[in-house]
């Protein structure tokens, strides 16, 4: 299982396991009465569907996701009142949770950002706060790109199970340009593996802009994420088919990806982008002297094929899907299809997060530290691995081609949020919100931890917990204390520790004891004399 979800299983496995499922829900009350409770039914044991679709809005549930279909359907048989309202009973709701694991597992806040409604509340927070980065202007050496207005701004987030954000322009179209080269780069990898396509395409950042006229030492395409190697990747998909055939595949490939939304094609921006393609021209003749292409490639064709990817469009509500697909090792959170290897991921995110984001991707890694692809239309996509997938949308950019909201917003989500890929080594990441855990599970984690060292004696634990914030007074369960549990196991070391920070030795547990009262019944001069600070 990937997240949660089957990859791949005979269908009579698939359905016994679905039909165990389904009977427990339904047969267990004690789970789906505080599900129930979650919709706030009314006197008469029962909630409109309106009040239904509501709740679901606020856990990140689009309307038009594809697996409520079935639940619309069930709810069109449902009786219309006077109000033009269907009345969903307990009953009915139990049923159609049970159908649904994915809903189930969001109602009972399994899913991999519980507290969804903070998280939405702090994103939100970063989109407005990075909405007056006005600097930067539009590319205008493709003259269709010089026309779009460059006051758009979009963000979408899609988690990996199917969790909305969006604000702003999100459903405005873009041409998806150089954001394209990590799928043209991972349907090569599907068609031919990993070893053949890197027969003809780097692995190492160029150094150089992205569309220089330079190979690597080999005479190849330093990687797949320049236009160099972009051209190389182009001219291995489908290198058995018409040039009809090969287009329509790799639609195909963005369809599965964002779960089942067709991206369209921009004509005007593929000529506009055909008349200046010398410099795309130059690359590939260039790639041809130095005999990097397979054998009988037809140049123009290849060419024209990774035009026409460039002018693809999409909005941003529909990349935030593709990156969630990613996000989940390949596997669609929608249609939970299994539309590239795990493999084909590991290695595509790779290649984002060493060569994703031009002149800038040293920087971006060291500073963001995760996989991301931008493009000169001013869109950025970012995948969270295991978590999510994000889409920023905002066509102003910097001096080498990155949309500037675009890393604004990255730089401040990754100081927010522990989701820099090695976050995970610092004691600081105590400061920032890890939205994976449940509402309060942080703060209790660590609560434990700072008692269960104190109580062993783990004096460098109980420094570390106290560095990042951890409260020295909280206590358990029954409100007993690091001092308390230090007292009773005679913890000398981290008594005089606890005492010099401020930790208070009045505290009292539930049943009225204190450290001190505590020290008196061991009858220790040494403890009672460290808690008086003598």
């Amino acid at each position: 299982m990937i997240n949660g979800y089957v990859q791949k299983a005979p269908n009579f496995v698939l359905n016994e396991v679905f039909n165990q499922y389904y009977e427990s829900m339904k047969s267990n009350n004690i789970k789906h009465k505080p599900i129930w409770n979650l919709f706030d039914p009314t006197k008469n044991g029962e909630i409109s569907d309106v009040t239904f679709f509501e709740k679901l809005t606020d856990l990140g549930i689009d309307r038009e996701d594809p697996r409520l279909e079935s639940i619309l359907t069930s709810l069109k048989n449902l009786k219309v009142n006077k109000d033009g309202v269907r009345k969903i009973s307990k009953t009915v709701l139990t049923d159609l949770v049970a159908k649904q694991r994915f809903l189930s597992r969001l109602l009972e806040g399994e899913n991999i950002i519980p507290d969804f409604q903070s998280f939405r509340k702090e994103v939100k927070d970063i989109f407005d706060s990075t909405k007056d980065k006005n600097g930067g202007k539009v590319a205008d050496y493709i003259p269709q790109l010089a026309k779009v207005d460059p006051d758009l701004y979009g963000v979408s987030i899609c988690t990996v199970d199917g969790q909305i954000i969006e604000f702003g322009d999100t459903r405005k179209r873009f041409t998806i340009q150089s954001a394209s080269k990590p799928i043209t780069y991972s349907i090569a990898l599907e068609e031919h593996g990993i070893e053949k396509v890197h027969q003809h395409v780097g692995k190492e950042p160029s150094g150089q802009r992205f569309n220089e006229l330079t190979l690597n030492e080999d005479g190849l395409p330093h990687n797949p994420l320049i236009n160099a190697g972009a051209i190389m990747c182009s001219s291995l998909i489908g290198m058995d088919q018409h040039v009809s055939e090969r287009y329509e595949n790799y639609q195909r490939s963005w369809i599965q990806l964002n779960g089942g939304a067709i991206p369209t094609f921009s004509n005007t921006v593929y000529l506009s982008e055909k008349s200046t393609a010398d410099r795309n021209f130059a690359l590939a003749y260039f790639m041809r002297e130095k005999n990097a292409f397979p054998p009988n490639i037809n140049l123009h064709e290849s060419l024209d094929f990774y035009l026409q990817c460039c002018s693809t469009e999409i909005n941003a509500a529909q990349f935030a899907r593709v990156a969630a697909t990613y996000a989940n090792a390949g596997i669609n959170p929608f249609s939970y299809e299994q539309v590239f290897k795990p493999e084909t991921v590991k290695n595509t995110l790779s290649m984002m997060s060493s060569c994703g984001m031009y002149d800038f991707s040293g920087e971006f890694s060291f500073s963001v530290g995760l996989p991301a692809k931008s493009s000169v239309s001013g869109v950025v996509w970012i995948v969270v691995p295991n978590v999510m997938g994000i889409c920023i949308f905002s066509p102003r950019l910097d001096k080498v081609g990155n949309s500037i909201r675009g890393i604004a917003f990255a730089k401040e989500l990754v100081s927010r949020f522990n989701f820099h890929n090695f976050d995970s080594l610092l004691f600081e990441v105590g400061k920032k919100i890890d939205p994976r855990r449940k509402k309060y599970e942080s703060k209790v984690n660590e609560t434990m931890s700072l008692i269960f060292a104190a109580s062993n004696g783990d004096l460098d634990e109980v420094k570390r917990l106290h560095a990042i914030g951890v409260d020295l007074n909280q206590g358990d369960y029954d409100n007993r204390t690091a001092l308390h549990l230090a007292v009773a196991e005679k913890q000398f070391n981290v008594l005089d520790y606890l005492i010099q920070n401020g930790a208070d030795t009045g505290t009292k547990d539930r049943w009225g004891a204190t450290p001190l009262s505590e020290a008196k019944k061991l009858k220790d001069k040494n403890i009672e004399s460290i808690l008086k600070g003598n």
